[in-house]
């Protein structure tokens, strides 16, 4: 695992005081240091991709609308689909616009440092969404505390392997992007608890391999060539719910599914059936409404010239800078409590529910 965790300084809430809404936003002319100046507020937002996770496009990108629409700014939200030149460009397009306050989720640090670089020289403020760019410098940072993310998936795997009495299983780790600060965070998190299950001999560790660019297909084969030439996985460390899912299409071309526990992260659609079908142990919910208005709430500030404070930061391990920051609480979903992503508003019943899955919602409560 690459060095360069997030070090959480402080616990708490974000701290903004009293936000009213603006009223109805005129174009504006172009950014000012802070987003003040007497500009009209316009934030500019560049999500990462749509296929590493489906949840930039159905969660994320619907409750920033939301916030930014109730709260009457000015905004654009173009996703990057993965492209780290796309990326580039949207900034550049953001910033011609006039935007004065940009968020981004980076593809990797180095594009998103040019990106932030770039936003900076022209006084516009800055906020990393979901992802810490290092080194990048921004204004701010809005994520889930990451490594206990990954302590829930651990400790996830650990739950589903005892409760089928496993052995000594043998474990293979699908891990996130290397070029992703998330996934060294979550790795960071779950190896926290299996290490000493290794130490001790109560698992074996088996192959350990990260997926570039969270590529689910790329997934699909890394995991295939770990099964085909050790066929003892017992238990898999699915970073997310898209690794999940490939690692889940191999286990059932081998007959496996169901019988190897695997772990996941986002709570989509696909990994709560996965989950009812008990193709998979189990992932993380992690309330993106609760992120996306915290975004929006600094990013509205931010554009009418306010330096909103917060009552948490996270160290740069690159830079050495404290980030002023907002951390959000991920849950574990299992069987028993998939209701609870329903009940939430995450999913829908109609989404989730459909066809051979209606049974399966309401064995498990969800009405």
């Amino acid at each position: 695992m690459r060095k360069g965790i997030l070090a959480v300084a402080t616990a708490g809430v974000l701290a903004l005081g009293s936000l009213a809404a603006c009223g109805k936003s005129s174009t504006p002319t172009g950014g000012s240091s802070g987003g003040g100046g007497g500009k009209q507020p316009y934030v500019g937002v560049i999500l990462p991709d749509s296929k590493s996770s489906a949840r930039w496009e159905t969660a994320d990108r619907t409750f920033l609308e939301k916030a930014f629409k109730d709260a009457g700014v000015k905004y654009d939200i173009q996703n990057a689909q993965g492209d780290k030149n796309a990326f580039q460009t949207i900034a550049d397009q953001l910033i011609t616009k006039g935007v004065n306050v940009l968020v981004i989720v980076n593809l990797d640090s180095g594009t998103g440092k040019a990106v932030l670089d770039k936003a900076k020289a022209q006084g516009i403020a800055t906020i990393d969404y979901d992802r810490l760019t290092l080194n990048g410098g921004a204004d701010y940072y809005v994520s889930f505390d990451n490594v206990a993310v990954g302590k829930l998936q651990g400790e996830g795997l650990v739950k589903c392997l005892t409760d089928m009495n496993a052995t000594k299983p043998k474990l293979a780790e699908l891990n996130g992007s290397p070029t992703d600060n998330n996934a060294t965070l979550f790795a960071q998190g779950y190896n926290s608890v299996l290490d000493p299950k290794y130490a001790d001999g109560t698992f074996v560790k088996g192959p350990n391999q990260s997926v570039p660019d969270w590529n689910n297909t790329q997934a699909g084969t890394i995991f295939e060539q770990m099964l085909t030439s050790d066929k003892d996985i017992k238990g898999v460390l699915a970073a997310n719910d898209g690794l999940g899912n490939a690692v889940i299409a191999i286990l059932k071309k081998n007959s496996l599914n169901g019988q190897v526990p695997v772990t996941g992260q986002d709570a989509t659609v696909q990994g709560l059936q996965h989950i009812l079908d008990g193709d998979q142990c189990m992932t993380v919910y992690k309330a993106v409404k609760k992120e996306a208005d915290a975004t929006a709430g600094l990013a509205v500030a931010l554009a009418k010239g306010s330096n909103p404070s917060t009552t948490q930061t996270v160290k740069d391990t690159t830079s050495g800078k404290d980030v002023k920051s907002v951390l959000e609480a991920p849950q574990a979903i299992y069987k028993d409590n998939v209701k609870d992503v329903v009940a939430d508003g995450y999913v829908t019943k109609a989404d989730l529910c459909k066809d051979a899955y209606a049974a399966k919602c309401t064995a498990a409560g969800i009405s």
